[in-house]
Parts: structure tokens; C-alpha cells; sequence
């Protein structure tokens, strides 16, 4: 059997980034996938109706596009295409108005009518200070590159986005627009740092878009590939690894899993002290999906969403806030806060002529199995009169469905594990290397380790340079 110099277990982004990183320094590497498909969450497939190509898991790429590992990749030349949806979100109103979130500051706050200004003080230093300080949100926890920028971003980030609207808005309009970014966090939103989160991605959404892939989310991963295979990496699929002994000889393993199932396939190579510590690892609220194939677009009754890659549905920020405290209590919505993508409306390749794909979910507690599709087709309804008429044919996945497609989503947790203020930083334990295991040889590249959750490819990335330097003493250069 031959030997590598390094084997990773997943070929999501992640774990195809720690592929590269190795493969690129001129080590052997080779990925081992489980489903016969590559990707992980970042996938599409004909669910629905023939020749109707729906993004699987994830759709949007603000971080993405943004993210200084792919940058270095130059992930265009292996065939990735970014779409810029006119603008990035939606947010539509009872009153058959809508806050939409613009490329530009100054245009996003023309519509926020008495927060205009304010919206414009929050915003205008924080996508200044983008560039610089990007790397420092999308890596762990450590002195910042350039300090002073990113204290500004972390005391405003620090506070829970209830807190930040209320002292900075006057306007529903504005705390409506802001909570819908916000509630990506798949926290109640009086919890500490998910302003955080919404800032992260309003800024991206100012200084690059929420852009998708061309063709659907499974162009990120093929180029991804093509660029592992370029570098002498080799890719296995349709191969699950029960068990670290199954594996070829290897110097190093990267594991692109969460905790729960790295205790699975290494728990008796683990020392005590550290599987007590993953252990305890905690898992977020599931999401529940529903993909439909359409006969028209979205009736929207604000023609404004026309423009909008993204919608978030639920009304008012308190409506929102209600929503994902239910979701935290355990609960189950009966008006869910709900995502949802209108790609076709601006990539043709996604439908037949003059059909459309959707793609929506809402947060639900984890581990649920309970139906949400009339509840979120009614808040659909509730902002488009006429919805339901136009469904041609749709697919449900309960976060039972979801750990089942993909067992790195644990009870429906897309996000690799909840990122409150307890695991933002601390992803997976306490270490101030968080990617190796108690075990020589052994680490973790997923979205359980630092940054977290979000296609970008920068915990597999920290994850294979931390191996490399640890196992090899090899130094990489700077992105």
C-alpha cells in the first residue's frame, strides 16, 4: 500500500484546503471522502425536477470571495466563476416595502431614512479598515496584524447584536435589516459577539457582495480539485473511514470532521485529558431545508427583491429575536426567522428558460425531526402573495436528513458547532494551537477549529501549516 506524507479525512473546503496547502509545499498527499461525490457542504445536484441544479448546503460566498487562502489560490483559472447578485440581501416589510442591503454605504443608507448617518459612521471606517483586518477575523486567536483596526472592530463586534441595533438605530428599518444579518449566528441575538457576526458580513457585503458559484456551489469544490491535483495531490471517494486504522501509512493526519466523530475513528488514540475536553464539545441548532423548483420568480410584493441574491424573512428585529430564542429554548417557531436564495434570477445555468430554483431554510432545535415546510412557505407567502401556486415541485431535509447527508452536520448544526462565546475562540478546546490533537500526527481542520463556520478554507489552511511546522519544521510563506 503506498505511503504519504499526509492523509486527510474530507474533502470539504476545508479539508481540500489542508490538501493543497501540503501538496503545494511538495509533500504527498491524499484525500479520503466518504460520499462518492466531493465537496462536503459545498455541493449541487438536480433534487427537485430535471434541470433544476440546486445548491445543497451552502450558496452564498461572502467570505469566500473574501478569504486570503482562495485569493493565493487563484481559483478562476481552475474554472470558478463568481456571480454578484445586483445587491446582497432583501429584507421585506408587511407593508410591501423592503430594506435592501447595497454594494454601497451611501446607498444602503439613503433607504434607512433617519439612521442614515448613523448607519454611515458604523460602516464607512469598518470596510475602510477591510482589507487589513480580514485576516485577523478569519484566523485564530492571537496578537492582530494591525491592532488598532481590529480593536475597533472587535469592542463594536464584542457586544450581541440586540445591543448594537438598539444603541445605534432609532429606525425598525434599519434594526430590521441589521438582526436578518445577524441571525447567520444561529444564536438569540442578546448573546455576546453576534454583532460580530452581522458585522462580518454586512461589511462583505459592502466591500466584495455575497456572490455564488456559476453552474452552483459545486464549482468552488471542482476547482478546488483541480487545483490539488495540479499540485500531485489525489482525491478517493466513496470511502468512509470508520477507523484510523483503515488508513494507508502516513506521517500526518488532518481530519476535516467535528469533534463527536474524531472521538469515533480515534477515540482509543486520544489521551484522557483531551477527550474529556472534546467531549464536551457543544453542538447549535439544526437547519431545516427545503429546495423547490418554480414555475415563475417569487411574487415578492416589494419588486425590490428582484435584486437580491439573498432574502432573510421575519418581519421586525424583535420578531427575529423571538425566533431564534424560541429555536434556543427548543422550540419550534410558528413565524421562523428564514434564508432564503434566488440564484436562478441571476445565474441562467441553474433552471430551465423561464423556470426558477429557490433555496431556503430556517433555524430549528437540534436533532429535530418535526415538519417546518408550512411554516416557512406561509412566511414566504406572508411577503410574496401567490407563492405556493408557483411550486412545481420541492425537497425537504429535517436536520435528521442533513446529519445523514453529511455527518459533520450533528443534529442538523451546519456550522460545526455553536459559536457563542464559550467556542468562538475556543474551537475545540482551550490550546493556543488548536488544530493538533493530544496525539502526534493527528489534527483537526474543520470548522470546529478557528475561524469557524463559512466557506473560506482558512481552518484547513492554519490547520496544515501548524502540522507542517509542528511534524516537519517547515515554515510556509506568507498569503
Amino acid at each position: 500500500m503506498k505511503e504519504y506524507d499526509a492523509i486527510i479525512i474530507g474533502s470539504g473546503p476545508n479539508g481540500l484546503s489542508a490538501a493543497i496547502t501540503i501538496a503545494r509545499e511538495g509533500y504527498s498527499v491524499l484525500v479520503i471522502e466518504g460520499a462518492k461525490v466531493i465537496g462536503g457542504g459545498v455541493r449541487s445536484d438536480y433534487v427537485t425536477a430535471p434541470e433544476f441544479r440546486h445548491d445543497i448546503c451552502s450558496a452564498f460566498y461572502p467570505l469566500g470571495i473574501n478569504s486570503p487562502f482562495f485569493k493565493s489560490l487563484n481559483l478562476e483559472s481552475y474554472g470558478l466563476e463568481w456571480i454578484n447578485p445586483t445587491s446582497p440581501v432583501g429584507h421585506p416589510l408587511d407593508n410591501g416595502e423592503s430594506i435592501i442591503l447595497e454594494r454601497s454605504i451611501t446607498d444602503t443608507a439613503f433607504g434607512l431614512g433617519i439612521d442614515a448617518e448613523s448607519y454611515k459612521k458604523l460602516f464607512d471606517p469598518l470596510v475602510e479598515s477591510w482589507p487589513y483586518i480580514i485576516e485577523d477575523i478569519l484566523g485564530p486567536l492571537r496578537f492582530p496584524k494591525h491592532p488598532i483596526k481590529t480593536a475597533r472592530f472587535g469592542l463594536i463586534g464584542a457586544r450581541s447584536a440586540s445591543g448594537l441595533i438598539n444603541s445605534k438605530f432609532k429606525s425598525e428599518r434599519a434594526k430590521s435589516l441589521f438582526a436578518g444579518i445577524a441571525a447567520h449566528a444561529t444564536q438569540p441575538l442578546d448573546s455576546p459577539f453576534t454583532a460580530g457576526i452581522g458585522l462580518t458580513l454586512n461589511i462583505a457585503g459592502h466591500y466584495t457582495g455575497w456572490p455564488i458559484a456559476k453552474f452552483g456551489s459545486q464549482s468552488i469544490s471542482n476547482a478546488l480539485e483541480k487545483c490539488l491535483l495540479e499540485h500531485g495531490g489525489e482525491i478517493e471517494t466513496d470511502n468512509f473511514v470508520n477507523s484510523l486504522e483503515e488508513l494507508p501509512k502516513t506521517k500526518i493526519i488532518l481530519c476535516d470532521i467535528t469533534p463527536k466523530q474524531l472521538i469515533s475513528i480515534a477515540g482509543d488514540k486520544i489521551k484522557k485529558k483531551y477527550l474529556k475536553s472534546i467531549s464536551k464539545y457543544r453542538y447549535g441548532p439544526g437547519v431545516f431545508k427545503i429546495d423547490w423548483a418554480l414555475d415563475e420568480p417569487v411574487p415578492w410584493a416589494s419588486k425590490d427583491c428582484y435584486r437580491a441574491g439573498t432574502i432573510h424573512l421575519g418581519g421586525t428585529s424583535l420578531e427575529i429575536a423571538q425566533s431564534e430564542q424560541e429555536v434556543s429554548d427548543g422550540k419550534h417557531p410558528d413565524n421562523p426567522y428564514v434564508l432564503i436564495g434566488q440564484q436562478s434570477l441571476f445565474d441562467k445555468t441553474r433552471a430551465p428558460n423561464g423556470k426558477h430554483t429557490l433555496w431556503g431554510y430556517s433555524h430549528v432545535p437540534n436533532g429535530s425531526n418535526e415538519d417546518m415546510t408550512d411554516r416557512i412557505e406561509n412566511q414566504i407567502e406572508r411577503f410574496a402573495p401567490g407563492f405556493k401556486d408557483l411550486i412545481i415541485q420541492k425537497t425537504i431535509k429535517t436536520p435528521v436528513d442533513m446529519q445523514q447527508y453529511n455527518q459533520n452536520y450533528i443534529g442538523g448544526d451546519i456550522a460545526g458547532g455553536i459559536q457563542d462565546y464559550r467556542q468562538l475562540f475556543t474551537r475545540p478546546d482551550w490550546s493556543l494551537t488548536p488544530y493538533a490533537t493530544s496525539t502526534k500526527g493527528l489534527y483537526l481542520c474543520s470548522s470546529s477549529t478557528p475561524p469557524g463556520s463559512g466557506v473560506h478554507g482558512m481552518c484547513g489552511y492554519l490547520a496544515a501549516k501548524a502540522a507542517l511546522k509542528r511534524e516537519f519544521n517547515h515554515t510556509i510563506k506568507k498569503l
